[in-house]
């Protein structure tokens, strides 16, 4: 008989961009200073370099083979005759768990929508959100191809008087473990409209999913289980790992904004792990969600919690 490839581990987390930026959609062009402002304030207290302490924390008792990223955002301060500042959450990240012993490397990239505004103290902020898979180095991982892309419908909004395309998409990877090959997908689809959050799951289900390699989806669907864009995957034949393994209900959204609520408001199931062809799940997990979980000063590693499992994929050829 042939042996079972076991312990092949994946996490998937939206680690928050730090801020709400709602308060900017459909302002006025003389608003936006002063309002831009104020969501930079937020996103500085919410405190990243902090937060993704708490996160590689988490990361490096899960210790996940592949990893699924959402809202891995790079922030900019331009201030003028001063070197940018920067905030890029997966430098940061890599940085962190490397300090912890774990080495990762970005296995693919998609980059989504991209902001430059003028704050009110005479500087100018950039946002560019950012979903991302992560590999872990020492696993005998061969990456054979690689995807990443925008979708073709996206939401799109009045910013400053001027239409701003809220660009999402995806990214994959095909992955050659131990003479297996599998194909992983990141994406995080639209939270504000069910048409549109449709639309993607179905430009997914139609593009890198079409295909006959055991698939695993990571990602923030914004979709509870009893929610249209979900049932289009599991209809599709993908299960959710969390349903089979998983154990109490699973929710990993939202804490507050400013992540200091004192209790869990975690109260939804919107972030998965979903499977097809191959796969036979061992093992799922919730984390970021406990109060030890949180950091020294208090806030919540994200608005969201992670989801880990852990898989055999089908039996490695007999020796």
């Amino acid at each position: 008989m042939g042996i079972r490839l076991n312990d092949v581990s994946f996490l998937t987390w939206n680690i928050y961009m730090g801020a709400d930026l709602t308060p900017l959609i459909g302002a006025p062009a003389n608003e936006i200073p002063d309002r831009l402002t104020a969501v930079f304030r937020h996103f500085l207290a919410t405190n990243f370099p902090v937060r993704v302490k708490a996160i590689a924390r988490q990361i490096a008792l899960a210790k996940p083979d592949f990893i699924g990223l959402q809202e891995a955002e790079r922030w900019q301060l331009e201030i003028p005759n001063l070197p940018i500042v920067t905030f890029d959450f997966v430098s940061l990240l890599l940085a962190e768990l490397r300090s912890r012993g774990l080495h990762y490397e970005i296995a693919a990239e998609n980059r989504n929508f991209l902001g430059r505004l003028p704050d009110s103290n005479g500087n100018t902020i950039q946002v560019l959100d950012r979903d991302v898979i992560l590999n872990r180095k020492g696993r005998h991982v061969k990456i054979i191809n690689r995807q990443e892309a925008n979708f073709n419908t996206n939401l799109t909004v009045p910013l400053g008087g001027q239409p701003f395309v809220i660009l999402r998409g995806w990214s994959s990877i095909d992955v050659m473990l131990r003479g297996h090959i599998f194909r992983m997908i990141n994406t995080h689809l639209e939270p504000a409209s069910a048409e549109i959050r449709n639309a993607q799951a179905q430009e997914i289900l139609e593009g890198p999913a079409n295909t006959n390699l055991p698939l695993i989806i990571t990602g923030d669907l914004n979709s509870p289980p009893d929610g249209t864009a979900y049932t289009m995957f599991i209809n599709a034949g993908f299960q959710d790992v969390w349903s089979g393994v998983g154990e109490d209900f699973g929710f990993t959204c939202c804490q507050g904004p400013d992540l200091l609520n004192a209790v869990s408001q975690l109260t939804r199931r919107i972030d998965y792990i979903l499977f097809k062809n191959d796969w036979v799940p061992i093992k799922a997990d919730v984390i970021g969600d406990s109060q030890s979980d949180r950091t020294k000063t208090g806030l919540w590693p994200s608005d969201h919690a992670g989801v880990s499992a852990t898989f055999d994929i089908g039996v490695s050829p007999p020796h």
